[in-house]
């Protein structure tokens, strides 16, 4: 009598069978975490006219979210916005402190408490931009729980995990006659699976504010001499 083939790994886990999938990163809400890659288009108006500057929208063009800067604020304030304009993040920052530390807060609120990550710069002085992620609950902020790095103006950034290399997102600048005419910025944006993209959309915005905060700093500084 034939005997049963026995198998060495249980079966769908031996060399050859693909890695399950990775676990879901969620930070903001389980909703904005997709089972496959998600890919976004993002627009910067460089001459604002209204009260917010980005739009965010998906591969058919579905608005998905839109950023608000708040008039007459005390403090660096964006407001991230869902498609039907429902307060999601809350960005606060500091500006003026050494690394240009920014604080995301759930919803519309900036209490302690609905705290979700903050984010700076990793050094003072960087040749390309690096900034650290670290969630609410990394009080030590010894070792970062993401990091982005790339340089704006070269148009491509990456998000890690921590310090490995494993890519979360990435985003590249899509530049047509069009967008340049209209004073437009427009950037593609892939987010991989199971990670949340709301939490990378609004590491993108906290990019360019960043960005722009130094252009303008490096203009006063050449101004003086």
């Amino acid at each position: 009598m034939q005997q049963p083939y026995v198998y060495r790994y249980p079966q769908g886990t031996g060399p050859s069978a693909p890695p399950p999938p990775p676990k879901a990163r969620v930070i903001v809400d389980p909703k904005y975490c997709s089972p496959h890659p998600v890919d976004l288009a993002i627009v910067r108006k460089v001459l604002k006219i209204t009260d917010g500057n980005f739009v965010i929208t998906n591969a058919d063009g579905n608005l998905l979210f839109k950023v608000k800067d708040p008039l007459f604020s005390l403090h660096e304030k964006r407001i991230l916005l869902d498609g039907s304009g429902t307060k999601v993040l809350t960005l606060k920052g500091k500006i003026m402190t050494m690394h240009d530390r920014w604080l995301v807060f759930r919803g519309g609120s900036t209490e302690e408490g609905d705290l979700l990550y903050t984010v700076k710069r990793s050094n003072m002085v960087q040749i390309t931009t690096k900034l650290d992620v670290f969630l609410a609950d990394n009080i030590e902020q010894k070792k970062c729980d993401y990091r982005l790095e790339g340089v704006w103006l070269e148009t491509s950034c990456f998000v890690y995990a921590g310090d490995s290399d494993i890519i979360l997102a990435q985003m590249r600048e899509k530049k047509t006659m069009q967008s340049v005419f209209l004073g437009k910025d427009n950037f593609c944006l892939t987010v991989n699976p199971n990670v949340d993209y709301a939490f990378i959309a609004s590491l993108i915005v906290i990019l360019v504010e960043i960005q722009i905060s130094l252009r303008k700093l490096t203009k006063q500084v050449l101004l003086l001499h």
